[in-house]
C-alpha cells in the first residue's frame, strides 16, 4: 500500500491527510467520546497535536509497515474522521485496524464503510487477518467491527491502559481474507423494531441509565434470596453490568431487558436469556420483578415474550430456567408460560458459608409455549 493512493469504495474517500484537515482532527479528537475511549490521546488537545499527527504522526504509521488515512466526504472532500492499520505482524500476515469519527459525522455508518474499504484493500494486498480492539464499554464500536464483518474473539485481559495509569480489558474483533464481506453473525440479534412488547409489558435492553433502579431491585432481599450464592450485589457492580449490557448483547454472552409498563412506562423489573450451550441451540432465561408489580402476571407475560423470540428470531431449540426449590411463585411463572420441572440437580449451587444450594431445573420446547 502507497501513502499517496486514494481509495474510493463504499460511499468514502480514504486519501492523505492535509494541513487544511487540522480544525477537523481537533474537532474529533477533543471531543468527550474520543478521550474517554483513545486514552493514548493529548488531553486537551488542540492543534499543535493535529499539526503532529499531520506532519509526523501518520507518516511514521506508513514507515513502520502501517496505514493511516483520513476518510473524507467524496462530495466536498472535506474530513470525516481516520482509518488506518497498526502493529503489522508480517509473519502472521496480520495487522490491527481502528478508526475514529467526528461527533458530526456520526451514525452515517461513516466508520462502517471506511473499515470495509481499508479491510478490502488491505486484503487485497496480502493481508490474512485484521484486528479490531474495542473498550468494553464502546458499544457503537462494537456494532461498527460487527457490520463491517469482524467477528468476535474474546477478551484481552488487561491490554488497554487508562489515563490513570490502571489497566483494562479489550474485545477482540477478527476478520479474514476469506470472510464473508457480509456483516458478522450473531448469536443474539437486536430486538425487532427495538422492543417486544404484548402491548401490557415491554421489554428493552438495559442500559446504563438503568443502574439505580437494577440496584434497588436485585439489592432487595428477597431477590438475593432466590440468586447463588445468595450475596447482594454491590452498586459497583450493578453500574458496571448496566455499562456492558450492550457489549454483553453483542459478544452473544447475554441479552439483559428491562421490563416496564406499557401504559405508564414505568420500570417494573428485568429480565435476561442467555446460551448455556450454542452447539445444542440451548439457551437459559431468568427474571426479577419489583414488589409493587409483581401478582398482575407482568413476569409470567415478559418470560413468555422472551420466550417467543429466543425461538424465533435467535433460533434457540431448547430453554431451560434454574430456580432454588422452595422458590414457588417463580415455579408458578413458569409453569404458566408451559415450562416443566425436569431435574433437581442436589447441591449444584454454592451457598454461604460453603453449603451447597439444589438447583430446579424447569425446560420449554417450542411446542410447549403456551
Amino acid at each position: 500500500m502507497s501513502p499517496s493512493q486514494v481509495i474510493e469504495a463504499h460511499g468514502v474517500r480514504l486519501r492523505p491527510f492535509r494541513a487544511e484537515d487540522i480544525p477537523d482532527v481537533v474537532d474529533g479528537l477533543a471531543d468527550p467520546v474520543s478521550q474517554r475511549f483513545m486514552t493514548g490521546l493529548p488531553s486537551p488537545y488542540t492543534e499543535v497535536d493535529a499539526r503532529w499527527w499531520i506532519d509526523a504522526g501518520a507518516p511514521a504509521a506508513w514507515t513502520d509497515g502501517g496505514a493511516a488515512y483520513a476518510i473524507a466526504d467524496p462530495a466536498t472532500d472535506r474530513l470525516l474522521g481516520t482509518v488506518g492499520l497498526s502493529n503489522p505482524v508480517p509473519a502472521r500476515g496480520q495487522a490491527e485496524i481502528g478508526y475514529w469519527v467526528r461527533p458530526a459525522a456520526r451514525g452515517r455508518g461513516v466508520a462502517r464503510a471506511a473499515t470495509r474499504a481499508l479491510s478490502e484493500h488491505a486484503f487485497a494486498n496480502g493481508t490474512a487477518r485484521l484486528e479490531l480492539l474495542t473498550h468494553a464499554e464502546n458499544g457503537p464500536s462494537q456494532r461498527v467491527a460487527v457490520a463491517a464483518g469482524f467477528r468476535y474473539e474474546g477478551s484481552r485481559r488487561s491490554a488497554g491502559s487508562a489515563r490513570d495509569a490502571g489497566r483494562h480489558d479489550l474485545l477482540a474483533w477478527v476478520r479474514l481474507a476469506g470472510d464473508p464481506p457480509a456483516p458478522a453473525p450473531r448469536l443474539l440479534p437486536d430486538l425487532p423494531d427495538g422492543v417486544l412488547t404484548d402491548q401490557v409489558v415491554a421489554l428493552r435492553p438495559l442500559a446504563p441509565g438503568d443502574a439505580e433502579l437494577m440496584y434497588r431491585l436485585h439489592s432487595r432481599p428477597d431477590v438475593v434470596a432466590n440468586q447463588a450464592p445468595p450475596v447482594p450485589p454491590t452498586r459497583e457492580a450493578i453500574e458496571r453490568r448496566c455499562r456492558l449490557a450492550e457489549s454483553g448483547w453483542l459478544t452473544g454472552e447475554i441479552a439483559r431487558l428491562l421490563v416496564t409498563d406499557v401504559a405508564t412506562g414505568a420500570p417494573a423489573g428485568s429480565c435476561g436469556l442467555s446460551y448455556t450451550e450454542v452447539s445444542s441451540a440451548e439457551g437459559s432465561v431468568g427474571y426479577a420483578l419489583l414488589p409493587e408489580w409483581r401478582g398482575r402476571g407482568y413476569a409470567t407475560r415478559a418470560v413468555r415474550l422472551l420466550a417467543g423470540w429466543a425461538f424465533g428470531p435467535v433460533g434457540m431449540a431448547r430453554l431451560t430456567a434454574g430456580t432454588v426449590p422452595d422458590n414457588t411463585a417463580s415455579h408458578r411463572v413458569l409453569e404458566r408460560v408451559g415450562f416443566q420441572r425436569e431435574a433437581v440437580a442436589r447441591g449444584r449451587l454454592p451457598g454461604l458459608a460453603g453449603a451447597r444450594l439444589d438447583d430446579l431445573t424447569f425446560a420449554l420446547l417450542p411446542p410447549d409455549l403456551r
